[in-house]
């Protein structure tokens, strides 16, 4: 037995017996990951020496998980301590961290076990507790040669391996923690007396929200200790018991980071079914109070199945849901617009994300913030599911996502790629390829994945729910510098502005008589329309313009569309090699870590370049016939607006907007305050969602049946 740098022996053999973990009676929720919520999945990893040696079984939906995993490791030196990491599972998603704690080698004594409890840490806030692990630890000088110890150490990986395997693979029980119970709307709607954290005696608070693994984050209101955030958002509810739901209020500050303000909780199950309760909640460890709107509904139709129970191959099940969004229900529920059916059939010629040359893929369909996802077909590139997906449509305006992911045990899983369809573009019953893209959206990748859906929904709900608010996604990938993506927003802008300039320059053109007969038809036209002018012809120019375009692009005269798109492609392109230079070099130089007053300038340039452009191209887009849908609204609404004007004088009209302004908050204390014009520009694609939302037509190359057919030796 050779002997360490520090003098301990080397070669020992080390048992661990993982026993529990018990959290802690405080803990701090959003402060990190740990304990900190209603329920996780948590498991266990154990490295030495940088290394990872052992990944425990999850353990789901628990705070006090019971492992009882027994584990045999070998140490090289005593010297490098066992450092032991916990982190709750999330399927599809970057796994969260619970805490850490290290346990040093040299203070165990040989051939004896010691019960050992530690306690887990976040190092970026040290002074947290978030909870303990049991240890059973026993030291051992290795027995035997080499070959053996390493034997020993593969048959320990192999058992570990399968433990693995079959927790994360879809039982039933996975299926139904996937599906949710009931929904929990919440309403934001005020702060009062917070307590200042600024050197102006105020603060800029926004409100962390968590119930499981769903998170919310309210917007900052700036320099106010009465905030006014007036947000409504929906959580899932898995458990019929309830939930608590952990609130956090923070100080944003641009410099260093946040303040903490204060913290609250509420008990979902000491709240009643079907009724809206307001809730005023005094803040614990700070001062003030938030005020809430709390409803919890029962869910809607939502489900996992297999392709041969499908209720919508069922003439009867169909008639019903036909008649669930018929024109004479248009005014019952006006939340529910309708419900979606996605057939996750199979994939082909995915990419080979393991060593071996094969992939352990897995599907997640997500439409808004609903999610789901199959089991996952070990070992293969030309998977097939056969499941079928159910979700309630909220807005006709969403995205269906489809995601495949390569399921990797010892770290989170790898993307292999995505679909995005808009719901207004499904044929139903149609069952076809998609190729799938990369993570932006703005280019292929390998593979194909077959898709059925069905949508089915109610005309007027859907175009009254097109001027309500849009929901956010609450998971969203935070903001990033980049100088290729500002680049890209500049020229957007400056396309917007270059459309104005051109303008311009054409009325200009025809003051200076460039063209004869244009100039004096413009001139006549000018005397005709000023001289018999009323309020009433806006809207029914905006009217005109729209079936002129219409004409134009069912006549196929309109090509400056395909031009812009090709253009945004390419400029797409370009950002996504910048996007992923990025992560490369983000993996490898962490300064930018020491730049947040630069990284927040960039980041609220960009953010409002993009919002600029995206105004201006969705303007553009709604009178181009872009979505059909919302181009048909836009004729509706102004045919209302030009007769109304007709008929009723403007003094009445403005009359009743005032009023109707001026008396809500009175009406309705707790109203969501919107603009129904932003909101319905929300709904229209910029040309950057439109390149994203484009098919990407599949490689008939990549199916096995056609590689078959020309290889057939």
């Amino acid at each position: 037995m050779s002997t360490s740098a520090c003098g301990t022996p080397c070669g020992c053999r080390e048992v661990v017996k993982s026993g529990g973990a018990r959290s802690s009676a405080r803990y701090a929720p959003l402060l990190s990951e740990g304990f900190a919520k209603c329920t996780s999945d948590p498991y266990v990893k154990f490295k030495i020496a940088g290394k990872e040696v052992f990944r425990s079984r999850t353990i789901y939906k628990s705070l006090n998980p019971l492992w009882e995993e027994k584990v045999s490791l070998l140490v090289d030196s005593l010297c490098e301590p066992l450092y032991v990491k916990v982190f709750d599972y999330d399927f599809g998603l970057q796994d969260d961290f619970m805490g850490s704690a290290l346990l040093y080698l040299e203070s165990l004594e040989l051939t004896r076990t010691l019960d050992v409890t530690l306690d887990l840490k976040d190092p970026q806030h040290p002074g947290h507790n978030l909870g303990s692990l049991q240890l059973a630890v026993t030291l051992s000088p290795k027995e035997g040669d080499f070959r053996e110890a390493l034997t020993q150490l593969r048959r320990t990986w192999k058992r570990s391996s399968k433990l693995q395997h079959q927790s994360v693979r879809l039982s039933e029980l996975h299926k139904k923690s996937q599906l949710w119970q009931g929904i929990v709307s919440i309403s934001l709607i005020e702060g009062r007396h917070l307590a200042p954290m600024d050197a102006n005696g105020l603060s800029d608070p926004y409100v962390k929200f968590r119930l499981g693994h769903q998170k919310y984050k309210s917007k900052t209101m700036t320099k106010t200790l009465n905030p006014q955030w007036r947000e409504q958002f929906d959580f899932h509810l898995y458990d019929e018991q309830g939930g608590i739901v952990d609130i956090t209020v923070w100080d944003r500050d641009t410099r260093k980071k946040d303040d903490f303000i204060g913290r609250c909780q509420v008990d979902l199950s000491m709240l009643s079914k079907e009724h809206t309760h307001k809730l005023e909640l005094p803040l614990e460890e700070g001062e003030g109070t938030l005020v809430l709107l709390v409803t919890l509904t029962a869910s809607a139709a939502v489900s996992i199945s297999d392709m041969s129970v499908n209720f919508l191959d069922d003439p009867h099940e169909r008639h019903n849901i036909l008649k669930r969004y018929s024109l004479l229900r248009s005014f019952y529920n006006l939340k529910d617009v309708g419900m979606v059916q996605v057939k996750v059939i199979r994939a082909e010629g995915l990419m080979a994300a393991d060593v071996n040359g094969k992939s352990d893929p897995f599907c997640v369909v997500e439409l808004s913030n609903d999610r789901l996802q199959t089991h996952t077909v070990y070992k293969n590139l030309n998977p097939e599911w056969n499941k079928v997906f159910t979700f309630n449509v909220k807005d006709i305006h969403s995205v269906l996502e489809v995601t495949v992911y390569d399921e990797d045990r010892d770290r989170s899983a790898d993307f292999l790629g995505k679909v995005a369809i808009p719901l207004l573009k499904i044929r139903n019953g149609e069952r076809k390829p998609y190729g799938l893209k990369n993570k932006t959206l703005t280019g292929p990748t390998k593979g194909v994945i077959y898709l059925e859906t069905d949508v089915i929904f109610s005309l007027v709900k859907a175009g009254l729910r097109t001027l309500t608010p849009i929901e956010q996604k609450y998971i969203e990938e935070e903001p990033r510098v980049s100088k290729q993506l500002l680049q890209q927003n500049f020229h957007r802008v400056k396309r917007c502005i270059m459309v104005l300039i051109t303008a311009g320059s054409y009325v200009n053109s025809c003051f200076e008589w460039e063209c004869p007969r244009r100039s004096l038809c413009a001139f006549l036209l000018f005397l005709l329309v000023v001289w018999n002018f009323q309020l009433y012809m806006v809207p029914l120019a905006l009217l005109l313009l729209l079936i002129w375009n219409y004409v134009r692009t069912a006549a196929g005269r309109d090509a400056r569309q395909g031009d812009v798109q090709q253009e945004m492609e390419d400029m797409l392109g370009d950002e996504d090699e910048e996007f992923d230079k990025d992560d490369k070099d983000s993996e490898r130089k962490g300064f930018m870590d020491k730049l947040y007053a630069i990284q927040d300038v960039f980041i609220s340039v960009q953010n409002a370049l993009d919002g600029v452009a995206s105004y201006g191209e969705r303007i553009k887009n709604t009178f181009s016939w872009t979505v059909p849908f919302l181009s048909f609204l836009a004729i509706v609404v102004l045919s209302l607006a030009t007769v109304l004007v007709y008929f009723i004088p403007l003094r009445y009209i403005v009359l009743a907007w005032g009023v109707n302004k001026f008396t809500r908050k009175l009406r309705d204390p707790y109203s969501i305050d919107n603009n129904e014009l932003l909101d319905f520009l929300s709904r229209v694609p910029s040309d950057v969602q439109v390149v994203q939302y484009q098919e990407v037509k599949p490689d008939p190359g990549q199916s096995p049946n056609k590689r078959k057919k020309n290889n057939p030796g």
